[in-house]
């Protein structure tokens, strides 16, 4: 049977990025399956595909009898001349599965099969490409929204930013560049195989490294990163060299470096701070920009301590809505209350 199939798998192949040897696969198994619905005496089903001469045969190879005791690999002779006029006793024949019964059977079956092994191979690629860069930061571009988020291409795969990881001034149009950091990548779902994250602290890590050479470089040592998405963050630094101020260093001149991370950020203030491992002095610092004059701990079996500050400084210490001094509290690891002095 000639069949023109060779240019529409070379078509699908460059189409989807799946060798066309999978693709071929594909069909010759959906071809057994049809197959079987015709010989469906569990006869041993041979496919012959020639998808670059556009040659196609199913057929199954049986022996001429006389007395038909296995039926999946024998034929008697009377109905073995149906099918080949000059069958003799003791030979083998062939018989093909009709060339319009192919057609029929297996077309439905080619198309499911063919799309599940696309999609399998689709999946596998993609998860053989993202899996390695769990935790980096992909840059996308915006190709449609669903209702719980939005699809990016990447590489020519599709990942999906969920509504809930998106900044809260984040506000895409279809072809908007979009950075994100990949958060996770599953293999064989019938969802999103690979989902960023605007708002997860690793996302704000990552820009620090891709803005800060001393951080990418490992002088600067990032120890803790809190987040209120899209309003406020607080990064603790350590410096490796005693010569390199880790604060200044991440702030950059008149701040241009954290200032290039906090507009991609939507405007989310940044606060570096120098971690200490002395939870009072880290404290301290955690609740930058206010100035705090003395830290007291006043339960330390529930790591519980009071930052005493002056009235002006007061509201800047618990910062809006409590942010501040939530986000410092989170940050040390220790419940702190704001006293006025």
């Amino acid at each position: 049977m000639k069949v023109n199939v060779w240019s529409t798998i070379n078509q699908l192949s460059k189409e989807r990025g799946v060798q066309p040897r999978v693709i071929i696969k594909a069909i010759e198994e959906s071809l057994r399956l049809a197959a079987a619905k015709f010989f469906n005496k569990g006869e041993e089903i041979v496919v012959d595909f020639k998808p670059e001469k556009s040659e196609l045969r199913v057929y199954a190879v049986k022996k001429v009898v006389e007395e038909v005791t296995d039926p999946a690999r024998e034929i008697s002779q009377d109905e073995a001349v149906l099918h080949d006029p000059g069958a003799k006793l003791g030979k083998e024949i062939e018989i093909e599965l009709p060339a319009e019964t192919l057609g029929r059977i297996a077309a439905q079956a080619a198309k499911q099969v063919i799309f599940q092994k696309v999609r399998d191979a689709e999946q596998e690629k993609v998860y053989e490409e993202f899996a390695p860069r769990m935790g980096e930061i992909v840059t996308g571009v915006v190709r449609r929204f669903e209702n719980n988020g939005t699809v990016l291409e990447v590489n020519r795969a599709e990942v999906f930013l969920p509504n809930k990881d998106k900044l809260p001034g984040d506000e895409f149009r279809p072809g908007d560049l979009v950075k994100a950091v990949i958060t996770q990548v599953q293999k064989n779902v019938r969802g999103p195989q690979v989902q960023l994250s605007r708002t997860s602290p690793r996302f704000l890590l990552k820009l620090l490294e891709l803005e800060i050479p001393e951080i990418a470089s490992g002088t600067i040592q990032v120890k803790d990163v809190v987040r209120q998405p899209g309003e406020r963050a607080k990064v603790a630094v350590a410096s490796q060299d005693r010569d390199i101020d880790p604060v200044g260093a991440c702030i950059g001149v008149k701040g241009n470096r954290i200032l290039a991370i906090s507009k991609e950020l939507g405007g989310e203030k940044i606060d570096i701070i120098e971690w200490a491992a002395d939870p009072q002095a880290y404290a301290k610092s955690a609740l930058s920009p206010a100035r705090i004059n003395k830290i007291v701990v006043s339960n330390k079996q529930a790591k519980e301590m009071e930052a005493h500050v002056d009235k002006e400084q007061f509201s800047l210490a618990i910062g809006k809505k409590g942010i501040n001094v939530r986000l410092a509290s989170k940050l040390v690891g220790w419940k702190i209350s704001i006293i006025q002095e």
